[in-house]
């Protein structure tokens, strides 16, 4: 089926319905127009893709012919650089070739202490009945794992400046993809361009930060950073300048905790809302079930992808379904509208884990289901995320089972990955403790340490001279 052009308004198109509720223009537009759209958006041609096939083609046949979109090119001028995020091509390639190797399997079985050491510590520090934030928990924890892992570098004490940057920089993003943003830091006096420099400067400095201590140490190291600082171009010999290490490890450091947190936020969320899946998950993390915690998991990118939607631009003449396309048209792939897309998801709204089962999962066609995108751009460290998002659900879950706080009503909020509009809150819930089982069962054995170290705590704080 070929797409029709929807114009929307005169000169603007669609614009303020994208800017005011993107998800809900996505859905619409595809509800009147099927799978393959075509609409205008402030002047320019933008096709919404949600036929897998053609996603496929996008994304990995035809991948030379798209460049990246509009949004991460204003994220290259406005913050991340040059990195693996945001650059095309040969560049591109070459970034990816020298960070490769920081995530091979070998290596990622050697991030797994690290990531249990993590989530044990966050486990024993949780109190009964306790009110918390889990997305600023997830936030936490997963920036924590990236700092040792990838740098070898503790960022605990720069954790809440972090999120506070990120959240200052996800939240003006709108902003800045304004046309006239590129006028912004002409006016340093306006209170949205003293906001983001504010957070750019404050990230930069904990990632030079980073980059300083490792060169005086003298130590190149194993993780990405070593990697990344020594390699050499094939050409010249020359290294990666500062800048250059600074626009990589800023791209990694916040990619690769903050899409992971909100992904284990709402793995935590629809556990709360879907009991029985969630003593299924608990029955798989007693035993040992790995698969079952990473079809949870799975279920909980399905409905939430933290990328909802991946931009590409054409700059070769491309033929969608038979439809000539010339060049500097926007391509919107949306893993959110896929993945809800009942031709593939029967009951889509539905929280079932069991839809990734090797039967159920071989049914479906390539591309209907892409949370981490796909073909040469696919996210570099989707083996990294697998990996820590099974440990520390499995860590976590072990010993507690959150509740939604009381009247918690959460919302999305698809910036440029999909928040909660407001904090998810949830009330800790300790895990019953149970006879023990027949079988060695070390989260048994974790969930009674917990309780006696909790035990110990409560005699010291009713007792303060013991």
């Amino acid at each position: 089926m070929k797409p029709r052009l929807d114009a929307g308004r005169p000169l603007v198109g669609y614009l303020p319905e994208f800017r005011r509720d993107p998800l809900g223009l996505l859905e619409s537009v595809t509800r009147r127009h099927g799978p393959l759209a075509w609409i205008r958006v402030g002047g320019r041609d933008v096709y919404i893709v949600n036929e897998p096939e053609c996603v496929q083609d996008i994304l990995v046949t035809h991948a030379r012919k798209f460049i990246k979109s509009r949004t991460l090119q204003r994220a290259r001028q406005t913050l991340l650089g040059g990195s693996l995020l945001t650059l095309d091509g040969v560049e591109h390639l070459r970034r990816r070739r020298l960070a490769q190797p920081a995530f091979h399997r070998d290596r990622l079985a050697g991030y797994a202490q690290t990531m249990r050491a993590q989530a044990e510590w966050l486990r024993q520090s949780w109190q009964e009945s306790a009110e918390v934030n889990m997305g600023a928990e997830m936030m936490r924890l997963t920036l924590a794992i990236v700092g040792r892992t990838l740098f070898s570098a503790d960022v605990d004490g720069d954790s809440t400046g972090i999120g506070q940057a990120m959240t200052d920089v996800v939240e003006m993003f709108d902003t800045v993809l304004m046309p006239f943003a590129n006028y912004l830091e002409r006016f340093p006096f306006l209170p949205v361009t003293r906001r983001l420099k504010r957070a750019r400067r404050r990230l930069d400095d904990v990632i030079y930060r980073i980059i300083g201590d490792r060169r005086r140490s003298g130590i190149d190291g194993d993780d990405l950073l070593g990697l990344l600082m020594s390699a050499r171009d094939e050409a010249d010999g020359s290294a990666l300048t500062d800048v250059e290490l600074r626009d990589e490890l800023l791209t990694i450091f916040l990619a690769g905790h903050e899409t992971t947190a909100l992904a284990l936020t709402w793995s935590w969320y629809l556990l709360a809302r879907n009991r029985d899946v969630e003593a299924r998950f608990h029955a798989a993390v007693d035993s040992g079930d790995r698969d079952f915690v990473e079809r949870v998991f799975a279920e909980a990118l399905r409905l939430y992808p933290p990328a909802w939607a991946i931009g590409r631009i054409s700059i070769e003449p491309y033929e969608l379904a038979g439809h000539p396309v010339e060049p500097g048209a926007v391509f919107v792939l949306s893993p959110w509208l896929m993945h809800r897309d009942a031709r593939f998801w029967p009951d889509p709204l539905r929280f079932d884990p069991d839809r990734f089962l090797p039967a159920n999962r071989d049914q479906r066609p390539r591309c209907s289901y892409y949370p981490f995108g796909a073909g040469p751009r696919a996210c570099i460290g989707e083996r990294f995320a697998w990996l820590e998002a099974a440990l520390l659900l499995s860590v976590l879950g072990c010993a507690w089972q959150p509740r939604l706080a009381r009247n918690a009503s959460v919302d999305v909020n698809p910036l440029i990955t999909l928040r909660p509009r407001t904090p998810v809150r949830m009330i800790l819930q300790r895990r019953p403790l149970t006879p023990r089982p027949h079988s060695d069962d070390r989260c048994w054995e974790a969930r009674q340490e917990d309780a006696r170290a909790e035990g110990r705590e409560q005699r010291e704080s009713d007792h303060p001279q013991l």
